[in-house]
């Protein structure tokens, strides 16, 4: 097994230039990753083939020339492809003993039905298991989502309650949680959710223990560095911003205007990707792709 540097990974997410990969996209969100790939559900007939196609879509984004530590600080995975080999060596191994790239795990189970204008995350009966299995493959974090819709403080309250608690959990596991409670971009209250959900992670944070960390995953705010005070805060590892469904051009630009933060992005990212792409055109959309996010994240 390989032994990981841990100290170096939090090193390079605090201090070295760079962004996030997020290529967690889970069962239900993988068929339209694969259409938007160029792969339509006639490809495959079960979930074992679906999930062996959205591997290989992933593993040629990992192994791609272009895709290296130099501008990717780190990447997220679902627990599928977590399970799943790149050139011989298990995923998050491969990420970081020839890429130098941090592997991060997705460990939640979903949403639960809205209510009070969010949606807090599914009951995660087997996160202790699961943990256990990351941490033995080398993951040094985990990112879990909730979504808010609503400016309504019993929901945005109950939203990070529930993401620092399970974050604890996380902690005690000996990896870095990845605190995700997205504000819905659509939302007609963006902005006033905005300043109730900095005000109960602000809270959340002030209670966290010495000696521990979180990052957080954030909606890029309506107003420019909003969250300066969450950057700063000595408790917080990194702050990532999440794109949330802008095109990749807007979500840029509005990260270039937040000090500090760093892109961890999905969509945006594999945006212009496609199966039947040559290798040099796969390669050059996705290098004109990593150096426009990686722009965007260092300023």
């Amino acid at each position: 097994m390989t032994v990981t540097n841990t100290q170096e990974q939090i090193d390079k997410i605090r201090s070295e230039p760079g962004f996030i990969a997020a290529l967690d996209q889970s069962g239900g969100s993988t068929p339209k990753a694969l259409s938007n790939y160029g792969i339509g559900a006639d490809a495959f007939n079960n979930d074992e083939e679906m999930y062996q196609l959205i591997h290989a879509m992933r593993s040629r984004i990992m192994t791609s020339p272009v895709f290296s530590g130099e501008r990717i600080m780190g990447a997220i995975l679902f627990e599928n492809t977590m399970d799943r080999e790149v050139e011989g060596k298990s995923t998050a191994n491969y990420l970081w003993d020839v890429k130098r790239v941090v592997p991060f795990l997705k460990v939640d189970k979903g949403l639960a039905d809205e209510d009070n204008g969010v949606q807090v995350m599914k009951p995660m009966p087997d996160l202790d298991a699961l943990l256990r299995k990351a941490r033995e493959k080398n993951v040094f974090g985990t990112k879990m989502r909730s979504v808010i819709k609503m400016a309504n403080a019993a929901g945005v309250n109950a939203v990070v309650k529930q993401q620092f608690e399970v974050g604890r959990q996380i902690i005690d596991a000996g990896l870095v949680p990845i605190i995700e409670p997205e504000v819905d971009i659509n939302s007609p209250q963006k902005a006033a959710a905005e300043d109730l959900l900095k005000a109960a992670i602000m809270a959340q944070l002030d209670q966290l223990e010495d000696g521990k960390q979180v990052m957080l995953k954030l909606t890029l705010p309506e107003q420019d560095n909003f969250y300066a005070s969450c950057v700063e805060h000595p408790k917080v590892l990194k702050v990532v911003a999440l794109s949330g469904g802008y095109s990749r051009e807007e979500a840029n630009q509005r990260l270039a205007a937040q000090k500090g933060m760093v892109a961890s992005f999905s969509r945006a990212l594999s945006e212009g990707l496609s199966a039947q792409q040559s290798d040099e055109e796969f390669n050059q959309v996705l290098d004109t792709s990593i150096e426009s996010i990686y722009q965007a994240s260092i300023t």
